[in-house]
């Protein structure tokens, strides 16, 4: 399944490009899926349909999805209490009832990650149009499985199960009960939902879109969105220009987003979408908007590891990074991990099979890429007879 995963500065109308996206697929006999998380109905008002948490059908080819984040959220805390209540009696706390339970900040993340798995094993549809939050906070949530599978896999390790019979003992003489089975049960099944999560945001099949107005704040949030898209190894697919406005309005505005309009096109494979003079509202409106149709690109960037040990005696990572300062790169090995940081933003990622057995030898930013020299720890490295 092709999935189409749509983000933007708020307020640049990323929830109607993805109902227009959407709805122009659906017209083209796509069987069609548009998800978002947002609490309020913007895309039921964009769409002309009301949604909600259950999937309701638009036209024959058009599903519209707003999962509900207090109702996700008040099951997974139900089956938490159930399970860990000799916990909960031992610490002598309360339950909390169903009705006094409002979401924790970053449900609707959860949610939006878990509605994202469902759609895309359910198999009912060809093409999963996602309208992600803000820039970033979208940023945050591509994130999240990748980084929360890490933390568990560092606080409850899977090895760790087979000292399950060693735990009543250990509980014993420590005289406090040790975690039970659940817990690592429980660790082991959400690595398996986090995974299936990742796997669908890293598939080559999904891609990125960006939304912007042209224009100094617009370009700006381009800039950012992109070097932290590129820090995870991807890219945009689309960069769609919205609201773009005829060359009879006042000569300022239009001399504005001309300008940023040029310096996309040199980076980008920019989609102008025209300003109708009112908030788009309805089928027709967002027939108008013209969104660029589906196509079989990739947002995938591949990091290769290039060969000189011949020639220099060093294996080259190279890591595009657009926009990157050198200034604000910072690098840290931690045993198999690198840690990548690129202004405000950061990345731990597993060092490829080869590099795990040499040392960082050196690093140098050019033409927009962090190329990261490695040299063979003699005592690591593979003799040659």
């Amino acid at each position: 399944m092709r999935t189409i995963l749509i983000t933007g500065p708020g307020g640049s109308g990323r929830t109607t490009v993805a109902a227009a996206t959407a709805l122009r697929a659906a017209g083209d006999g796509i069987r069609t899926l548009v998800l978002s998380a947002d609490r309020t109905d913007t895309l039921g008002t964009t769409l002309g349909a009301a949604t909600g948490p259950t999937p309701t059908r638009v036209n024959p080819h058009l599903t519209a999805w707003r999962p509900d984040a207090t109702a996700g959220f008040r099951d997974d805390l139900a089956r938490f209490q159930d399970r860990a209540s000799n916990v909960l009696n031992l610490l002598g706390a309360s339950r909390l009832d169903p009705e006094e339970v409002t979401p924790l900040p970053g449900a609707e993340e959860l949610t939006l990650l878990r509605a994202l798995r469902d759609a895309a094993l359910s198999e009912r549809h060809e093409l999963l149009v996602v309208d992600l939050p803000p820039t970033q906070q979208a940023l945050a949530l591509l994130s999240l499985p990748e980084e929360l599978r890490r933390y568990l896999r560092r606080l409850l390790p899977a090895e760790r199960q087979a000292a399950a019979g060693l735990r009543p003992v250990l509980g014993r003489l420590a005289g406090v009960p040790m975690p039970s089975e659940w817990l690592y049960e429980t660790a082991a099944r959400w690595d398996t939902e986090l995974g299936a999560v990742e796997a669908v945001l890293a598939d080559r099949e999904a891609v990125v879109r960006l939304v912007a107005e042209p224009g100094p704040a617009g370009t700006d949030d381009v800039r950012s969105a992109s070097l932290a898209l590129a820090l995870r190894g991807l890219r945009p697919d689309a960069l769609i220009a919205n609201r773009v406005v005829p060359e009879e309005w006042p000569a300022g505005l239009v001399a504005q987003q001309r300008k940023a309009l040029e310096e996309w096109q040199e980076s980008y494979d920019v989609h102008a979408v025209p300003h109708l003079g009112h908030d788009p509202r309805g089928t027709d409106d967002l027939t108008a908007l013209a969104v660029p149709e589906v196509n079989d690109t990739t947002s995938t960037v591949e990091w290769p590891v290039v060969d000189h040990l011949a020639e220099d005696g060093v294996l080259v990572w190279h890591l595009p990074l657009p926009g990157a300062i050198r200034e604000e790169l910072e690098l840290i090995r931690r045993g198999d991990e690198l840690l990548v940081s690129a202004g405000q933003f950061r990345r731990i990622v597993p060092l490829p099979s080869a590099l795990r057995r040499c040392t960082v030898a050196g690093a140098a930013l050019r033409e927009g890429e962090l190329r990261i020299r490695f040299a063979p720890d003699p005592d690591l490295w593979p003799r040659t007879p």
